[in-house]
C-alpha cells in the first residue's frame, strides 16, 4: 500500500511502474520473443506521464514509442529519450521541419507528403528519415488505399532522403467479439499480408509490418506480424470488457485524495449543487478535495463510490469542480485526513473500467482525463 507523505498534495495520481512492466511482460508472453513492441505514450502516456512511462517501458523491453503529434515527440527528446518514436497523427506540411529535427518516424499515405519529406531531408542535409506507409484497410481515418501501397513503397525506396521503416494499418473492431467484426479484422490482416508480399515481389524491403493494437494482440494472433502497437492493455485495462482474457492485467494509475472536512447532516438536509441528494437519516458527510477540475467527471455524480479503509462509500450529491462529498453513514469511525481511493488497482475499490462503465465510456477517457494539476507520484514496485 502506498503511504502518503503529509507534505504532499491531498489529491495525487500514484503511478505504479512495476504494474506497467508486469503488463508488458504479459504481452510479451502472448506475442513471443521474436516480435517488437511499440508502446503508445500519446496523450501524456494515457494520462500516466509520457516521460516516466517511456523510460520504464524501454527498460522492460519495448523497442519503440508512439505519439500523436510533434510536441509529444519533442517532449521525449528533450527528456533524453532517443528510442524510435512513431508519429501516429498524420503530419501537416508545417510539421516537417520538426519531424526532421526530432527524427520522428511519420505515417505517410500519399505521394505529395512523401515527396515533401524527401525534398526537405535532402535540403536539410540530414541523414535519411525513416517513414512508415499507412494503409487504410477499414478504419476510414488516414492512409492510402491498399492498391496504392506498393506504389508508395517503390517511391519511398527510390527516394534518397527516406528509409522505408514499415507498412501499417489500424484496426477499428479488433477488440470486438462479434463474429462479423472478427471477419472484418481478418480481412484487414489478409490485406496487409498481401501488400507485404507484393512489396517483397518488387524487390523492396517493406520494413516492419505492424497492425495489432491491444484488441489485435489479445484476439487475433495472426495480426502480431513483425511488431505490435501496445496501448491500453499496458496501462492495465482490456480494450473491451467482453474479451475473454485468461489472465489479469494490473491497473497502473491510482487516483487518491484525503478527507478535508467532516460534518453531520440531518434528515432532509441536501448536499451540493442542485439539491439532487438529500439525507434520508442522520449521517456523516466527508468532503474530499477532488472534482471534475482534476478529471473526476461530474457525470459520476450519484453513481460512483470511493474506497476508504477497504470499504466502499457512495459519492453524495453532484461532484463539484474542486471537491466532492461522500456519505460515510452514521458510525464509520472515519476521521479527517483519511486516505480516499477514487480508482486504482485495489480489487476492493473502483477501477477506471468500473467508472467508465458507469457513465458509458471507456477506461482510456478516465485515465487520460486526470488533469495536469494532479501531481503524479511514481513508484517502481
Amino acid at each position: 500500500m502506498y503511504d502518503f507523505n503529509q507534505s504532499e498534495r491531498a489529491t495525487r495520481a500514484v503511478i505504479r511502474l512495476g504494474n506497467l512492466s508486469r503488463n508488458i511482460q504479459k504481452i510479451r508472453d502472448i506475442i513471443g520473443q521474436g516480435r517488437k513492441i511499440c508502446l503508445a505514450v500519446k496523450a501524456d502516456g494515457y494520462g500516466h506521464g509520457a516521460v516516466a512511462v517511456s523510460r520504464a517501458a524501454l527498460k522492460s523491453g519495448v523497442s519503440c514509442l508512439a505519439v500523436s503529434n510533434t510536441d509529444e515527440v519533442r517532449e521525449l527528446r528533450e527528456a533524453g529519450i532517443h528510442a524510435p518514436v512513431l508519429l501516429l497523427g498524420y503530419p501537416l506540411y508545417d510539421d516537417i521541419p520538426e519531424i526532421i529535427a526530432t527524427r520522428a518516424e511519420p505515417m505517410v499515405g500519399d505521394e505529395e507528403l512523401l515527396q515533401r519529406l524527401n525534398n526537405s531531408v535532402l535540403k536539410a542535409g540530414t541523414p535519411p528519415l525513416t517513414i512508415h506507409i499507412k494503409v487504410d484497410t477499414g478504419m476510414g481515418r488516414i492512409g492510402c488505399a491498399p492498391e496504392n501501397a506498393p506504389g508508395l513503397a517503390r517511391l519511398a525506396d527510390t527516394s534518397p532522403g527516406l528509409v522505408l521503416g514499415g507498412v501499417c494499418t489500424h484496426f477499428p473492431v479488433s477488440d470486438s467479439t462479434d463474429p462479423d467484426d472478427a471477419d472484418f479484422t481478418r480481412n484487414q490482416i489478409n490485406t496487409m499480408l498481401k501488400i507485404k508480399n507484393e512489396i517483397i515481389t518488387m524487390g523492396i524491403d517493406p520494413g516492419l509490418l505492424h497492425s495489432a493494437n491491444s484488441g489485435g494482440i489479445l484476439q487475433h494472433s495472426v495480426s502480431h506480424m513483425d511488431m505490435v502497437r501496445l496501448g491500453i492493455s499496458a496501462y492495465g485495462y482490456l480494450p473491451d470488457p467482453s474479451i475473454n482474457y485468461h489472465d489479469s492485467l494490473y491497473p497502473v494509475m491510482e487516483l487518491k485524495s484525503r478527507i478535508s472536512f467532516l460534518k453531520t447532516v440531518q434528515p432532509g438536509q441536501s448536499v451540493s449543487y442542485g439539491r439532487v441528494w438529500t439525507a434520508e437519516k442522520e449521517t456523516c458527510i466527508a468532503t474530499v478535495p477532488v472534482g471534475y477540475g482534476d478529471g473526476y467527471l461530474r457525470l459520476l455524480s450519484g453513481k460512483a463510490s470511493v474506497l476508504i479503509r477497504g470499504r466502499r462509500y457512495p459519492v453524495a450529491g453532484r461532484i463539484c469542480m474542486d471537491q466532492l462529498m461522500v456519505d460515510l453513514g452514521s458510525d464509520s469511525g472515519i476521521g479527517l485526513n483519511e486516505e480516499v481511493t477514487l480508482f486504482g488497482p485495489d480489487p476492493a475499490g473502483p477501477s477506471a473500467a468500473e467508472l467508465a462503465d458507469q457513465i458509458g465510456t471507456i477506461p482510456y477517457e478516465i485515465t487520460c482525463g486526470v488533469s495536469k494539476r494532479v501531481p503524479r507520484k511514481y513508484l517502481d514496485d
